[in-house]
């Protein structure tokens, strides 16, 4: 019997219409991504979320709006299990999430990093996984993206 591999990322979009971007090289390999990971064993999806953007961020949002989950079948780009990926929209202000280095990607060292990206000028093709290409079109397509300032 196949495995299944749950992931949980954050669309995290800021009041400029950016979006927050992961870039990481694991195991040599390169990737660009949403923030986010794995759903630990007896952990809920939401909980994972709140705990992946703390060891990734040093931050946890105060409020989080399911967004996406993929209903069709798709493997694991590092094995073969079924990979079932959850995706939260997060507004913040971006004074919340201050990341403005720059740096030159890809790079080779294993670790993450993060950047801002606009949203209207981000393309899918700058995004690593499948699952992620088809929610950044839904995410540009939907009310998700929009920031307001009260």
């Amino acid at each position: 019997m196949g495995r299944f591999n749950l992931r949980v990322y954050a669309l995290i979009i800021n009041e400029f219409g950016e979006i927050l971007l992961a870039d990481e090289c694991r195991f040599g390999a390169f990737f660009t991504k949403f923030p986010g990971g794995g759903v630990e064993h007896g952990e809920g999806i939401k909980d994972a979320l709140l705990r992946e953007l703390q060891e990734e961020l040093v931050w946890v949002p105060t409020d989080a709006n399911f967004f996406y989950v993929n209903e069709f079948h798709q493997l694991s780009a590092f094995d073969q299990s079924n990979l079932v990926a959850f995706y939260y929209t997060i507004h913040v202000q971006r004074s919340e999430l201050p990341f403005c280095e720059k740096y030159t990607i890809p790079f080779s060292e294993e670790l993450e990093k993060q950047r801002w990206v606009p949203l209207s000028e981000l393309e899918a093709s700058a995004l690593t996984f499948p699952i992620d290409r088809i929610v950044l079109e839904k995410l540009k397509e939907s009310d998700g993206a929009r920031f307001s300032i009260s």
